[in-house]
């Protein structure tokens, strides 16, 4: 069975990459597939200073679970099942490190999230996620 790793930010490329997901999941045998959403890690003094890393941590876990709400809803009328997660940690490296914690055979990921102008050309976490990730990566434009 193929594993398959989609991180979403609940970008419109995100939802074209779960719909290219579906169309691979019709043409071959039934993929494990594991949807996430990778928030960076809080850092700044302001918040800080007013926020406990509890409250930060139920925050990414809301502002996540958004992002997926669509990821999730095209796979639920696919009627395909999956896993979710929400983690917090350097985007890129995050993503790696998932695959290759949980066997995924293939990441497949749109190629621009909601990044503005650093991803001009090619998304800045999709370039970095093709260069740390030790198993193939499908950009999905």
């Amino acid at each position: 069975m193929m594993r398959f790793l989609i991180p979403v930010d609940g970008s419109p490329h995100s939802k074209r990459t779960v719909q290219h997901v579906i169309h691979l999941a019709q043409c071959q045998e039934v993929p494990e597939i594991h949807l996430i959403n990778v928030r960076e890690p809080v850092s700044s003094w302001e918040v800080r200073s007013f926020l406990t890393d509890e409250e930060i941590a139920q925050m990414q876990q809301s502002e996540g679970e958004q992002d997926l709400r669509d990821a999730r809803a095209l796979l639920d009328a696919a009627g395909l099942t999956y896993e979710t997660r929400v983690l917090a940690g350097p985007v890129p490296q995050t993503i790696a490190d998932y695959a290759d914690a949980h066997g995924c055979h293939q990441i497949i990921m749109g190629t621009h999230g909601r990044g503005g102008l650093a991803n001009l050309f090619l998304g800045s976490v999709a370039t970095k996620v093709v260069h740390l990730a030790k198993v193939p990566v499908t950009l999905v434009r």
